[in-house]
């Protein structure tokens, strides 16, 4: 492993500690994340940006919408103006993004994007009963055909808070109607859905409970990482640590995860270093990284299962059928619809007659002061 010298050690380890100086909560983070990007974004001409095609009229009653999901080439532009957090742009695996639209506006009013689960989930083993074992092929053929996950589940805003946005996004996820559209695109048959909240340690509930029996509630994730340095700062680190390490990249070019390898490696690097030298900034370096530790967040995990009865014995191999619950065909996309049109309906009609509907359009810019938690 590359050794730097003291000086060398003592100078990058003070600009890790002076990164995460600046945050108190993850919210801090995010939104100082957020608004770097947004101030490399060209601003759009009036009347010609994608926050022109958002959903507006708040006006309208949830009984009178109508919805289409559509692949769309301009989801990544359309999505950062609109999410909080950093969107990664590519995940390996399976993926398929939507932007969702009111059909009798043509307007949108969430994105949503599918993928491959993670493989490691505390909440997930504790369901099927024990961790996959990624060393059987028929195991991990199993989970790999059965299981997607939300990567995206994300309401534009005010959409989201006046119609509960976050809930009409994630019910399409668990209906048959995407269920059918995965299954063609990957020829196989899927039964689980889950995805994550963003917030669980500083926001007790998310916008996925009360959902049964579409989705439900199986536990806290693990959080015992530290978030990553952002991009200039890490362009920075990056080429500095290659520089030191005579041009050679510190994990090879196609590596998995090579930015978080990568600043994992620049951590471990330091921190050799320092103790190396006997330097008297190992301990304050140490510290910034339980601090920043603390800064992540357990999130609530919720899974799904398209109205199946027998999906953990499925996925534990200790049957090759599946079998249809007695509530299977409340799955259908229109009824999984009408579902939400209930809910939705008192919520906007209590917001209304309290004179709390939102009626300003919530979109991403270098000056913008939006809520990070909701």
């Amino acid at each position: 492993m590359l050794l730097l010298s003291k000086q060398d050690a003592e100078y990058v380890g003070q600009i890790f500690i002076d990164y995460y100086a600046n945050f108190d909560r993850i919210d801090d983070y995010l939104r100082k994340v957020k608004l770097e990007k947004m101030s490399d974004r060209p601003a759009s001409l009036f009347g010609m940006g994608p926050e022109d095609d958002m959903f507006q009229d708040f006006t309208m009653r949830p009984e009178d919408m109508e919805f289409a999901c559509r692949e769309v080439s301009l989801y990544d532009d359309y999505i950062d103006i609109v999410a909080s957090q950093m969107i990664q742009k590519s995940i390996p695996g399976k993926t398929l993004k939507w932007v969702v639209y009111e059909t009798n506006t043509n307007k949108i009013v969430g994105f949503i994007r599918f993928g491959s689960p993670t493989i490691n989930s505390k909440p997930r083993n504790e369901f099927l009963g024990k961790p996959l074992n990624t060393l059987d092929k028929d195991v991990m053929k199993r989970f790999n055909d059965s299981a997607i996950m939300g990567f995206n589940i994300i309401p534009t805003q005010p959409f989201g808070f006046n119609y509960l946005g976050g809930k009409l996004l994630a019910v399409i996820c668990n209906s048959h109607f995407a269920r059918d559209t995965l299954n063609k695109k990957y020829d196989t048959e899927f039964c689980m859905f889950e995805t994550t909240s963003l917030y669980g340690t500083s926001k007790s509930t998310s916008m996925y409970d009360g959902m049964k029996p579409f989705l439900r509630f199986i536990g806290l994730t693990d959080s015992d990482f530290v978030p990553s340095i952002n991009d200039d700062k890490y362009a920075y680190l990056k080429d500095w640590f290659e520089n030191k390490n005579s041009g050679v990249s510190l994990v090879h070019d196609d590596a998995s995860s090579r930015k978080l390898k990568t600043q994992h490696k620049m951590i471990s690097i330091i921190r050799n270093s320092l103790t190396k030298h006997h330097s008297e900034m190992y301990n304050p370096f140490k510290q910034c990284f339980i601090n920043a530790k603390n800064l992540t967040e357990q999130k609530r995990q919720y899974l799904g299962t398209y109205g199946f009865k027998n999906v953990k014995d499925y996925l534990n191999l200790e049957t090759d059928t599946l079998e249809k619950n007695i509530n299977y065909d409340r799955f259908e996309y229109d009824s999984i619809i009408t579902w939400w049109k209930k809910h939705a309906g008192k919520r906007y009609e209590n917001l209304k007659r309290d004179g709390r509907l939102r009626t300003e359009l919530e979109v991403w810019s270098k000056n913008s002061n939006i809520d990070i938690i909701r």
